[in-house]
C-alpha cells in the first residue's frame, strides 16, 4: 500500500466511525464536537496526500460545524427562531458515511458534500425558510 492509500483508507475509517458515535449520541452539543473530527482528519489527509477532493471535503465540512455551531449558541441564548432537530443530525451522520463510501469507490464526492451543506445551510434564517417553504429538502 503507496503513502496515499493509506492516508485515503484512514480517512474513510475514521469517517464511518464518526457516523456511528455520532448515532450512538443524545446530545446536540455532542453531536456536533463528534461532527468536528470530519473536517480535523480531511484537513490532516491532504496535509499529507494532497487531493482537491480532501481540500473541499474539509472546507465544507469545516462551514458546516460552524453554521450548525452557531444555530446551536443562538438557541442557547434564547433565539427560537430556528430550531435543529433531530433530523439535521441523522441526515448529517448519513452523508458522513456517504461520503466515506465516496472515497472508497473513488466516486464523485459532490453529493454527500451538497447534502451537508444543505444542512448546514437549513440552520440559518435564509436556509430555514426555504426549507419551510418546501424549497429545500434535507
Amino acid at each position: 500500500m503507496n503513502q496515499d492509500d493509506f492516508f485515503r483508507q484512514e480517512l474513510i475509517k475514521e469517517l464511518r466511525r464518526i457516523a456511528i458515535v455520532m448515532k450512538k449520541e443524545d446530545d446536540p452539543e455532542r453531536k456536533l464536537y463528534l461532527f468536528s473530527a470530519s473536517y480535523g482528519v480531511a484537513a490532516r489527509t491532504y496535509r499529507y496526500s494532497f487531493s482537491k477532493h480532501y481540500l473541499l471535503a474539509e472546507f465544507v465540512l469545516n462551514t458546516a460545524y460552524t453554521a450548525i455551531g452557531d444555530r446551536i449558541q443562538r438557541i442557547k441564548s434564547g433565539d427560537p427562531t430556528v430550531e435543529i432537530a433531530e433530523e439535521h443530525f441523522e441526515k448529517l451522520q448519513s452523508a458522513v458515511a456517504s461520503l466515506a463510501d465516496a472515497f472508497e469507490t473513488d466516486e464523485s464526492v459532490l453529493e454527500p458534500l451538497e447534502t451537508i451543506l444543505a444542512i448546514a445551510f437549513s440552520t440559518s434564517g435564509a436556509g430555514n425558510y426555504l426549507k419551510e417553504k418546501g424549497m429545500l429538502e434535507l
